[in-house]
């Protein structure tokens, strides 16, 4: 299973104007958003990538250190769907792929093991939920590979969820739901 976390956002409802990123943020412990969430992935799966957008230096130094390999896309700049399709090119022989995303770093360890763990057939999609509801990571066999290559913009996947036989994977946090779209988001 390739894990993959989607590091490519600009996070415009973070800060509209740009000048700060919600990705390099520093959470009440101090460690950073994106290298928090690139760690938990990592030591689930070992060997994950990590897709960003071409010259974020920075980001790209906090996720590297946090185990990720880099992946620069410019394809990304055209939104979640491009950056996954990317990622699934690059890394066309895995048997699967897990998706985890950067702003989402309270996700636990077990939950990213339980969803990569429940891909057991080519043609399954696994997602974490909470209370019923779906939340991240989602993890697909190696049979969505076209679909997955194929994305493009800003929808990410959310088509091949709605319309396929999605295992939900109840982790009992609702951690899977919480991620960091507003300043507001990050605990004081």
């Amino acid at each position: 299973m390739q894990g993959i976390l989607l590091a490519a956002g600009y996070g415009r409802r973070f800060d509209p104007s740009g000048q700060s990123s919600k990705l390099l943020a520093r959470l009440p412990d101090g460690q950073i958003v994106a290298a928090q969430a690139a760690r938990t992935l990592c030591a689930a799966l070992p060997g994950s990538i990590a897709v960003i957008r071409p010259d974020q230096t920075a980001l790209a130094a906090q996720l590297r250190e946090a185990g990720c390999h880099i992946l620069e896309s410019s394809e990304a700049e055209g939104g979640m769907g491009s950056a996954l399709a990317h990622a699934v090119r690059a890394t066309s022989t895995a048997e699967g792929w897990l998706v985890a995303l950067a702003d989402m770093p309270w996700v636990p360890v077990a939950a990213i093991r339980a969803v990569a763990g429940a891909i057991d057939t080519p043609k399954r999609i696994a997602a974490a939920a909470f209370d019923g509801q779906r939340g991240h990571p989602v993890a697909f066999g190696a049979h969505w590979a076209p679909q997955l290559a194929a994305l493009h913009g800003d929808r990410g996947a959310r088509d091949l969820l709605r319309d396929a036989d999605l295992l939900r994977v109840d982790i009992g946090s609702a951690d899977v739901l919480r991620d960091i779209d507003l300043p507001a988001h990050l605990p004081r």
